[in-house]
């Protein structure tokens, strides 16, 4: 969700250390075949990078360039090793993938000591125990969800019936934010997630929409205290004697809100179009929690929702990848998608196999960034699949696959999932 900073630059990478043989000229990047294999399928050109060229010079649509990080062990370095930045992405003149900059003021945008601040008022929001709080919530939405495809009958779409309105339904009884409002703030948030579509004029005026959204709700909760919702905790929360700046505040509103359904409703859609391939698999699964569980863990691993792949840092300094010497000041691209699929860390890695037993995905990240709302997406995900299941067993595609469409953006999601039973 972060968003590379603000003046397009235009300069050639340094040469690297050891240039690959693979590549004499930047890719353009988003690829143009991303998905042509099929919905939510992953761009062939990221097994090819990973064989022949790990570290691959990309061009971004805003002229500017960058390395494309293809290989686990090389994604994971980038994600954990503080010289590469998120903080630098963000500043004035830094290499960027979108039309506008990040926000600088968004804990994605933020390293150490900032970043620790923000994620210690919030964590405990997130954790294990306070996640399993949540359940008895997410298992009746996503029953109250399930009965209503039920009971009015096929064919159904399980985007908008179940993918889409449960993690909106989850994210907001967490935030404090009306449910009645979801369809105005998905509106800003799909234009401020466009690749694109729309100009950065349009982005900007999405972006101030959301922000102005969210500070007249929080202005709302000062006058008048009530539930002990998210926001609530976050407008009165101290850490070390110290507030939440009240631009700090609507921020992290923003993103906590678009975080916490964008990826998950794209995700659960992407993971019950590989049941709807598999319906022996469904019948193994269905009512054991465990196997469940490791399917779940599995459609995270094959998850192509994010189109990028992951989010930029740049490098504070010049450090070698792969033989390849990144320059202190370019940009840097963690392919967490292409990671999942590194034949050399998992077994059959171009295949879904729900019994994965063995399953170190990166779909979270890794390092200070690891995603706070893993707990909460697991939950959200494994739920929907029992309800699902367990209420439709005769599920079945209600169209050719071939019919399928994604949602344009940096986040994908199948438009639409028509089924019936």
């Amino acid at each position: 969700m972060d968003q590379p900073t603000d003046q397009p630059t235009d300069q050639t990478p340094a040469q690297p250390a050891h240039q690959p043989t693979a590549q004499s000229t930047a890719l353009p990047f988003p690829f143009p075949g991303t998905g042509d294999t099929g919905p939510l399928e992953i761009a062939e050109e990221f097994a090819r990078l990973r064989g022949n060229c790990p570290v691959a010079r990309v061009r971004f649509a805003t002229g500017d360039s960058g390395w494309l990080v293809t290989r686990y062990d090389d994604v994971r370095t980038v994600l954990t090793d503080s010289r590469f930045s998120r903080a630098a992405a963000a500043l004035p003149g830094a290499p960027r993938m979108r039309p506008l900059a990040a926000d600088a003021a968004t804990i994605l945008s933020m390293d150490p000591p900032e970043h620790t601040r923000l994620h210690k008022l919030v964590a405990r929001a997130f954790g294990k125990k306070q996640i399993e709080r949540l359940r008895p919530f997410v298992e009746r939405t996503a029953e109250d969800l399930v009965a209503v495809i039920e009971e009015t009958g096929p064919p159904a779409d399980l985007v908008a019936g179940l993918g889409l309105p449960l993690p909106l339904a989850v994210i907001c009884h967490l935030l404090g934010v009306p449910f009645a409002d979801r369809d105005r703030f998905c509106r800003w948030a799909d234009v401020m997630l466009s690749l694109g579509t729309h100009s950065p004029e349009q982005v900007q005026a999405a972006r101030d929409g959301l922000a102005g959204y969210l500070a007249e709700l929080i202005e709302a909760k000062r006058r008048a205290p009530g539930d002990e919702d998210l926001l609530a905790m976050l407008i009165s929360a101290r850490e070390a004697g110290d507030r939440l700046s009240e631009r700090e505040l609507v921020v992290f509103g923003v993103t906590l809100l678009i975080a916490g359904y964008h990826t998950t409703s794209s995700t659960l859609a992407g993971g019950a179009l590989q049941l709807l391939r598999r319906p022996g698999l469904t019948d193994r699964i269905r009512g054991d929690q465990q196997r469940i569980r490791t399917t779940v863990e599995e459609i995270l691993r094959y998850s192509t929702a994010g189109v990028n792949g992951g989010t930029i840092r740049v490098a504070t300094e010049d450090v070698e990848l792969s033989g390849v010497l990144v320059r202190a000041g370019e940009a840097v691209l963690p392919a967490i998608t292409s990671a999942n699929r590194d034949e050399t860390v998992f077994a059959d890695a171009a295949g879904f196999d729900p019994g994965r037993e063995d399953n170190p995905h990166l779909a979270f990240g890794l390092g200070v960034h690891y995603c706070l709302g893993s707990q909460l997406a697991r939950l959200e995900l494994t739920v929907a699949l029992d309800k699902l299941l367990a209420r439709l067993p005769r599920l079945r595609l209600a169209v050719p696959e071939a019919e399928l469409t994604c949602t344009p953006g940096v986040i994908r999601n199948l438009t639409a999932l028509p089924v019936e039973w």
